[in-house]
């Protein structure tokens, strides 16, 4: 295939030339869906999101003077539901310019989101990975055990298998049959993306899957790729970095006189009071945290400011306290304007009780949600101390040192948390029954603690619709008769307080680590560990 046009080294542009004809896009890292709140997290995380991605692709497609995207895709960590955000985006802006992906590495979500692209290149030398996809999931029961410490895991139902891997050794049936099940809708709908972006069939797409292709020549041949030329084969002497031409995009200017949209989000564990963040990679307790309070707050500034028409709930969580959840969930069932729920990788437990009452639910077919039910549990350190000379003494009524990891639940305790979390899910079967308008037998069906992809939880009734945020937009701008072009902007809770009080805080929160974030609240989680798609 013949290029045309050849990057300079420099990056400059020739004598008598204003304006790049070519504008190089770099993505590289992680890509959150939108910028951090809290102020803290905000200015450490120099990672771009999807959020900002998007506002500078909407204003390359609008340039008249600009012919063509080249977009180099380096080591990218993206889960697949932000793959495919990035593919309709680059979809949206090969509709208007000329998009070439180039790929040194070519793998499942490197591929899904660049079939966005009009023309996919790689060198020769590019790395193959179409391995389809598989997560692995570590148990710790034997290990524990091991060092004289036990585990309590009361669940609802048989798939809520969030404690089982420090309660059990490995997995059992009923969460190996989610899961599996998850993984082929996962590769289903990566089939149908990528043949959908590519213009193939999905038997020639599976077959790339199954056929175990290893270079950038046999791609050529597959149809995976539309050509095979290195980086300095494509780049010319009329082409600039994105960051280089910024100046000449013009922003758009909407007017919010006939109404906005204000979008709020749910991002981390589901904890009571404000949000907060746990620097520290452990499972279930390590990044950010959605406080109710900060969230309560946003939701209740969108619904007061005059000029919000409609209200975008993105939630990206696996949730987290059964409280911190239905206070969420209170404030988006009472809101008189539109609320539109979308879901990130993760929507799933609390964090699909938090979008029950949404007017609408929108998935990515990769996100993982439903997982309606609840868990209870604890440590168990009594052999532990024993073999370590350790000797808590406890005083009182027994009950009251119920969450003290020291000594075993009693047969009364245990049936006080069973009857505890049976009322948490009755109320939670409840909530999801309201809000999409199924009976509680339908919805105790579907729940019984089981995940579901977002394919998966469309057809039953879970999901109104497979998109992503810019898709929740637009559907809250229909909702409410706006124009596509009114503006979007990000709700927090209103009157914060001064900026370095609120750095002070977040640095105490640091300072003050906690390994379980939900005291001795009840539970709603998606799983002990992070499920990675791999």
């Amino acid at each position: 295939m013949n290029f045309n046009f050849s990057l300079s080294k420099s990056g400059s542009l020739p004598a008598g030339v204003s304006r790049p004809t070519w504008v190089v896009v770099d993505l590289r890292g992680e890509y959150p869906a939108r910028q951090p709140q809290q102020p803290l997290r905000a200015m450490l995380n120099r990672a771009k999101t999807l959020e900002a991605l998007e506002e500078r692709l909407d204003r390359l497609a609008r340039a008249e003077w600009l012919h063509g995207v080249l977009v180099r895709f380096g080591e990218l960590k993206l889960s697949a539901a932000a793959a495919r955000a990035i593919q309709g985006m680059l979809s949206r802006l090969a509709a208007e310019k000329r998009v070439v992906a180039y790929l040194p590495q070519v793998n499942m979500t490197t591929l899904l989101a660049a079939s966005g692209a009009s023309e996919l290149v790689a060198p020769e030398s590019a790395e193959m990975g179409l391995h389809g996809f598989g997560l692995e999931q570590l148990y710790l029961g034997d290990f524990l055990k091991k060092h004289g410490i036990g585990f309590e895991n009361l669940r609802i139902r048989e798939y809520k298998s969030a404690l089982t891997p420090f309660s059990d050794s490995e997995m059992d049936g009923a969460n190996r049959e989610q899961l599996q099940d998850y993984l082929d809708s996962c590769e289903n709908a990566w089939v149908q993306d990528v043949a959908q972006g590519r213009g193939l069939s999905e038997a020639q797409v599976r077959g790339w899957i199954e056929g175990g292709v290893t270079g950038a020549r046999q791609a050529l041949e597959a149809g995976i790729l539309t050509g095979v030329a290195y980086e300095d084969e494509l780049l010319g002497p009329a082409s600039q970095p994105l960051e280089a031409v910024l100046n000449l995009l013009l922003p758009v200017r909407a007017s919010s006189k006939a109404g906005r949209v204000a979008v709020v989000s749910v991002e981390g564990n589901i904890v009571t009071g404000p949000s907060r963040h746990n620097p520290l990679p452990l499972p279930l307790t390590g990044g950010p945290s959605a406080g109710s309070d900060t969230v309560v707050a946003a939701l209740r500034h969108a619904k007061e400011d005059r000029t919000t028409a409609a209200i975008v709930l993105y939630v990206n969580s696996g949730g987290g306290s059964a409280l911190a959840s239905d206070l969420i969930w209170r404030e988006v069932q009472t809101s008189e304007k539109p609320v539109v729920a979308v879901m990130g990788a993760f929507a799933a437990s609390g964090g699909y009780y938090v979008l029950a009452a949404a007017d609408r639910v929108i998935a990515s077919p990769y996100s993982m949600t439903g997982s309606i039910g609840v868990v209870a549990g604890r440590p168990i350190t009594e052999e532990f101390n024993r073999r370590h000379g350790l000797n808590p003494e406890q005083l009182g009524r027994e009950e009251a040192l119920m969450f003290h990891s020291s000594h075993p639940l009693t047969e009364r305790q245990r049936d006080y948390l069973r009857r505890a979390i049976a009322e948490t899910y009755a109320r939670f079967v409840d909530r999801v029954a309201q809000g999409r308008g199924l009976s509680t037998e339908q919805v105790d069906e579907l729940g019984r603690g089981r995940i579901w992809s977002g394919a998966d939880a469309l057809e039953r009734g879970l999901v109104d619709e497979l998109g992503d945020l810019h898709t929740a937009v637009q559907r809250a701008k229909e909702l409410t008769g706006l124009p596509y072009s009114a503006p979007v902007w990000n709700a927090g809770p209103k009157n914060r307080l001064p900026l370095l009080p609120e750095f002070a805080r977040e640095a105490q929160d640091a300072a003050q680590l906690k390994l379980w974030p939900f005291g001795d609240e009840a539970t709603l989680l998606l799983s002990s560990g992070e499920l990675r798609l791999r």
